[in-house]
This record gives structure tokens, C-alpha cells and sequence, in this order.
């Protein structure tokens, strides 16, 4: 049963003022924190100022890739209730979960089974584990039979390459949260009238 989304790479207010004050918000809003290669890469100053704002209803992730020392300290005072984590061994995590107090999205970029195995490691810091596409910045699937029998002892997060109007009842067995990014853009820039339909649409299937 699906619970709740994420909407991931916002970088403009008008764009965050518009989700966080829907009538059915994202439970998730995800922010590109150290990963220049992404168009929704946004820097530290900027980010500051984006998010000062009443967040409502909505949970603030900062998406970061093999985050290093200084990123972890700029951002440190920032709203962010959960670090979502690439490229990160188990105990690097256990280190930022320790240190920053944060909740952790552990993300694991799948291709085939083996990508699969991996969230074993983790299964003791991590609080919800995204199963994303190994595309990174691109908006790339993966096979979604690779994780409809496995067995969690946490919530998991479906992206890659998901659209906005898809029919969200395929991911019903498969997931706890749907997490969206490209597929609410129109040329690379975020799309309201999309974010409405999906928000919309998730909304129905909730119900």
C-alpha cells in the first residue's frame, strides 16, 4: 500500500510554496545538496534561503552523493529531517547518523539482483531504504520484479523514471513511497500542473 511520495529536486520557492501548501502535500520534498553533474543541483547559499519556509505537513530531505566533511557542516543547521545517502558504506552512514542526528534515506542505484542484496548492510541504520535507477541525475528505470519478494524491516522508496500519470496501483505491492523527480518536469524545469495531477492521482489510490 503506497502511504506517501517524495518529490525530489526542488530548487525555486515558487515551486516549494506550491507543494508544501498543497491540499495533499508530498510527505517527502528531496533538495540536490552535492551533486553539481544534476540541473537541480542547488548551492549551499541558496539553499539557505529556500528553506525558510514553514515546511506544514512536509519532511525535508537533503539528497547527497558520498557527501564529504565540509558539505555535512554547511548544511548541518539547515530543516533537514532526513539525509538521503548514495554512495555511502554502512559505517559512513552509521557516522553521519551518529554525529548529525538525522534520519536516513539509504539509496541503493539497482541493475540487476546483486544491486538488490546489498540493503542487507544496512538494514540496522538505515530508516528507509529508496531503490533507485543507476541513472543518477537521469531520468532512468530499472526492472521492478527485482524487488517485488524481498523481505524489509523498513519502509522502502520506489524512483526511477516513474511518471506522472502513471497508474500508481502498479506500485501498490511494491513500495511504501513513490519518489518523483524528472517525471514532474517539463524541459528540465518542474512542472505545477504535473505535480497536481500526480499529487491529485495519489490522493485517489490513498483512499
Amino acid at each position: 500500500m503506497i502511504k506517501g511520495c517524495k518529490i525530489c529536486g526542488i530548487s525555486d520557492t515558487e515551486t516549494l510554496n506550491f507543494i508544501i501548501n498543497h491540499p495533499y502535500p508530498p510527505k517527502f520534498v528531496g533538495f540536490i545538496c552535492n551533486y553539481p553533474k544534476s540541473s537541480r543541483y542547488i548551492e549551499t547559499k541558496n539553499l539557505k534561503k529556500l528553506l525558510d519556509v514553514k515546511k506544514n505537513k512536509c519532511e525535508f530531505v537533503a539528497v547527497l552523493v558520498k557527501p564529504d566533511q565540509e558539505i555535512l557542516e554547511k548544511i548541518k543547521n539547515l530543516p533537514f529531517d532526513y539525509y538521503q545517502l548514495y554512495d555511502c558504506t554502512p559505517d559512513e552512514i552509521r557516522s553521519i547518523k551518529q554525529k548529525y542526528q538525522k534520519k536516513i534515506i539509504t539509496a541503493l542505484t539497482i541493475k540487476d539482483k546483486s544491486d538488490v542484496d546489498k540493503h542487507k548492510s544496512f538494514s540496522d541504520i538505515t530508516d528507509i531504504y529508496l531503490f533507485d535507477s543507476k541513472g543518477y541525475e537521469k531520468s532512468q528505470g530499472f526492472d521492478h520484479n527485482l524487488i517485488k519478494n524481498i523481505k524489509l524491516n523498513k519502509k522502502l522508496m520506489l524512483a526511477g523514471n516513474i511518471k506522472f500519470n502513471d497508474n500508481l496501483k502498479n506500485y501498490e505491492k511494491i513500495t511504501d513511497f513513490i519518489d518523483l523527480s524528472g517525471g514532474l518536469e517539463t524541459s528540465g524545469l518542474k512542472d505545477t500542473s504535473k505535480i497536481e495531477i500526480f499529487l491529485n492521482n495519489l490522493n485517489e489510490i490513498k483512499k
